[in-house]
């Protein structure tokens, strides 16, 4: 890890990588998609504290459901003219529609599961009834 102070400090793609647990070839999807824009020197990637701090809002919208044209949109809120307050503002009505997406799954789930359970008693039943 390069530094000369902690705004300029700098990281490598292995370094990036293994500390977000991903692969290479992911953060350079990433880049590819505009996500990231990490410094080129030659072949080398440079990455700094913005393309980290990026790279952590990504994988978190990944990890909470958001495809990646919500993630690039939240993020790029950030950059906005009213900065935070338009992207929390954003960020909070997505909250809610994933957050009722994932609540319909759930009582989907709970339906499926209370389904399975009913017909697993009708055959351990039908089973019982049938001779060895």
């Amino acid at each position: 890890m390069a530094s000369r102070s902690e705004d300029e400090q700098t990281w490598t793609i292995r370094e990036v990588a293994e500390e977000f647990g991903v692969t290479h070839r992911t953060v350079r999807h990433y880049e590819e998609l505009g996500l990231i824009t990490p410094e080129r020197r030659g072949t080398t990637r440079v990455y700094r504290r913005r393309d980290r701090t990026r790279l952590g809002l990504i994988l978190r919208g990944k990890r909470l459901g958001f495809p990646l044209d919500e993630i690039r949109t939240i993020i790029d809120l950030y950059d906005a003219p009213r900065g935070r307050r338009s992207q929390l503002e954003y960020v909070l009505g997505q909250i809610d529609e994933r957050r009722a997406d994932l609540e319909q799954r759930r009582r989907d789930l709970d339906d499926a599961l209370t389904e399975l359970a009913r017909f697993e008693e009708r055959c351990r039943e039908d089973l019982s009834r049938i001779p060895r």
